[in-house]
């Protein structure tokens, strides 16, 4: 079973998605703010039908929340990396939650090759992120090494509609 949010436990398997499942989470992704009313008429169900449809995704795990989409450079954290990790073995669980707390990180991964870990961050500039992987990334003793690869520029796909 797949592991659900911290403290929920671990989530019921997973439901095949029908084409309107897949409908209503295209809808989302383009716009999380969507009413219950929108995303009926767009789908062409009920508006019970699709709240009961949302609620069950969201049950089920498959939408693990909603939120904004940031430009990062205009909300104070312009600059970008990807760092990789290489960490002690049998320590991601550790690790993990050590990278959880630090500013700026947006996205963990555990992964295979020559590294462990990916993480990317956003700081304030590079300062920031000289700080936080001199300071903060090499105080973590599970981790042995890491390398810090900029970003110039980034773009979020978004999703088709």
């Amino acid at each position: 079973m797949a592991e659900g949010p911290e403290g929920i436990g671990p989530l019921p398997p997973a439901r095949p998605l029908d084409a309107i499942d897949q409908d209503i989470l295209r809808m989302l992704q383009a716009d999380g703010r969507a009413s219950i009313r929108s995303v009926a008429e767009r789908v062409h169900v009920s508006r019970a039908n699709a709240y009961a449809r949302i609620n069950r995704l969201v049950e089920d795990g498959v939408i693990r929340g909603f939120g904004a989409r940031v430009n990062h450079e205009r909300a104070g954290h312009g600059t970008s990396a990807y760092i990789t990790l290489q960490i002690v073995q049998n320590s991601w669980r550790t690790v993990r939650e050590q990278l959880r707390q630090l500013p700026g990180a947006s996205h963990i991964a555990l992964v295979g090759g020559d590294f462990d870990v990916l993480l990317l961050v956003h700081t304030p500039d590079n300062r920031a992120l000289r700080e936080l992987v001199l300071t903060r990334l090499q105080a973590i003793p599970e981790v042995l090494g890491t390398r810090t690869l900029l970003v110039f520029e980034e773009e979020d796909l978004e999703p088709q509609s």
